[in-house]
């Protein structure tokens, strides 16, 4: 199974970094996670959320996030709307249920013919 996490949203925010006091490097990135097995494509409900400083290249953690940054954060994760969940199955996947559902209805159909057959 490969997931990944797809970036859905990209926001360039004008606070000061915790670390290197730049004003013009913060980037605050939505994510959301992607599956994808030989059978289907899924995208999941779980989002991931990241601060990340392009001038002095660090993860900004929660931990170091000043008020005037939760503040930020708190106005876009609001305004942030998620890709519906959703699945897509593959043409393996429907393979194999048209295999299935063959099988199945030959089985009934060869059970109604030897429960109704003529005792000699």
């Amino acid at each position: 199974m490969d997931e990944k996490w797809i970036t859905i949203k990209e926001v360039d925010l004008i606070n000061n970094c915790p670390e290197c006091y730049n004003t013009n490097g913060l980037e605050l990135t939505f994510k959301q996670k992607f599956t994808e097995t030989s059978l289907y494509k899924s995208i999941t409900n779980q989002t991931a959320q990241a601060i990340y400083c392009k001038t002095c290249d660090t993860d900004i953690f929660p931990v170091m996030w000043t008020e005037d940054i939760e503040r930020v954060f708190a106005y876009q994760q609001k305004a942030f709307v998620p890709k519906k969940a959703s699945t897509k199955l593959k043409n393996k996947a429907w393979l194999l249920i048209a295999l299935c559902s063959v099988f199945v209805i030959s089985g009934i159909l060869l059970a109604v013919y030897y429960t109704y057959l003529p005792v000699k």
